[in-house]
């Protein structure tokens, strides 16, 4: 293979935005994966792109550039790929978080008073106003939050557009190519060894989803990421009913837990196809991808507790997927020091569709020795809280 400024290890969304925005800067781009592009996690993914369920923070600074950023890229890359290219269904439909309990009405306004300190539009309106926003939704609304900011997109299509732009721009996609370990030369990483064959690059990139810490291990260094499995239930087809990403304010603890037993809350949403996506369940099983009907039933359950029609229509299907999970619940984004010449974009758990334009904005600006729009220390791989996770 030729040799490049730069390659990246994983073809998933996060991967594929790392391509194109290192190929707009200059960057000769290889991008390698041993399965088909958006072929992980990527594919098994709602395509949400939310604010709604990030407390203040890093992680919350991180969602915030990403969806100014996915507001952009909708546009660019339909205009660059023209109407031949599959629409990536980017809805900036808004979300709504509704607390049944008066003990959850507390807590989720409490966690909308912070945010909206941090510069989040978070709306809190009475049941009345949820039922007009959300005319099918149960009358059992104690409390509401309506997040304009909140939206989606169609996973598998915007990771293939997002690579057809980086093609575009003079990167390489290798699909079905193996790492096996990295070249090291005078202490740096110059390189990766595949079942394809040497690929010699400056820089190397590790956006390998859940299997990022395979790859890592592989090229010497230790990374904290543990695949954490989610199922998804896919309704029929139907005229629209739902409006908005609606989802109760369990989920947001669920997403913040580090329990490894499973989680479930529930999260709605209808697709442009007219299907309706039903969540999310959360548990630690190492990649034992098995659909259990229990987790189909409990899921189910919640989704009729939010929206009783739901009781009379079929389920088409249920898939699953791993999310990279980190102990910290936040991505590590940047070089590492360990092994100059290594990088790291993984780690987002449920959330990388929607932070993908921000981690390549990060590692774009850094890679070029520029300033990015947001601090990178707080998703380095050597920040305190992960300290012990990679060296011990």
């Amino acid at each position: 293979m030729r040799s490049s400024d730069v390659v990246i290890v994983g073809a998933g969304i996060v991967g594929a935005a790392v391509a194109r925005r290192l190929a707009l800067g200059g960057f000769r781009v290889t991008v390698l994966d041993r399965g088909a592009s958006a072929g992980g996690t990527s594919s098994s993914g709602e395509g949400n792109i939310l604010v709604s369920d990030k407390g203040p923070g890093a992680e919350l600074d991180l969602a915030v550039l990403s969806g100014r950023r996915w507001t952009e890229l909708a546009a660019g890359l339909r205009a660059e790929l023209g109407p031949g290219f599959p629409d990536l269904e980017f809805e900036a439909k808004g979300g709504l978080v509704v607390a049944t309990t008066a003990a959850g009405a507390d807590a989720l306004l409490a966690f909308a008073s912070t945010q909206r300190g941090a510069g989040v539009d978070a709306r809190p309106v009475t049941a009345a106003e949820a039922a007009e926003l959300e005319p099918d939704l149960t009358p059992q609304v104690v409390a509401a939050v309506f997040y304009p900011g909140d939206a989606q997109v169609q996973p598998a299509v915007a990771t293939e557009a997002l690579l057809a732009s980086a093609r575009r721009h003079g990167a390489q996609v290798r699909q079905g190519v193996t790492v096996r370990g990295g070249i090291v030369s005078k202490g740096r990483l110059v390189g990766v060894d595949t079942t394809a064959g040497p690929v010699h690059a400056e820089h190397t990139v590790v956006a390998a989803g859940p299997w990022s810490a395979e790859v890592a291990a592989s090229l010497g260094v230790r990374l904290p990421v543990l695949p954490r499995r989610g199922t998804v239930l896919v309704t029929a087809r139907m005229p629209r009913r739902i409006r908005h990403k609606v989802y109760d304010a369990d989920y947001v603890g669920a997403v913040e837990s580090a329990a490894a037993a499973l989680q479930t809350s529930s999260v709605v949403e209808s697709t442009a196809a007219g299907t309706v996506l039903i969540g999310s369940s959360r548990e630690r099983r190492g990649f034992d991808g098995r659909i259990e009907a229990a987790v189909v039933g409990e899921l189910a359950g919640k989704a009729m507790l939010l929206f009783p029609f739901l009781a009379g229509v079929p389920v088409m299907r249920a898939y699953g997927g791993f999310r990279p999970y980190v102990p910290d619940h936040l991505p590590v984004i940047g070089p590492d020091p360990r092994l100059p010449g290594l990088w790291h974009a993984t780690g987002h758990e449920g959330a990388g569709i929607g932070m993908a334009p921000g981690t390549a904005d990060l590692i774009g600006a850094l890679m070029a020795g520029e300033e990015p729009e947001i601090p990178a220390a707080p998703y380095a791989v050597t920040r305190p809280s992960l300290k012990e996770e990679t060296t011990g």
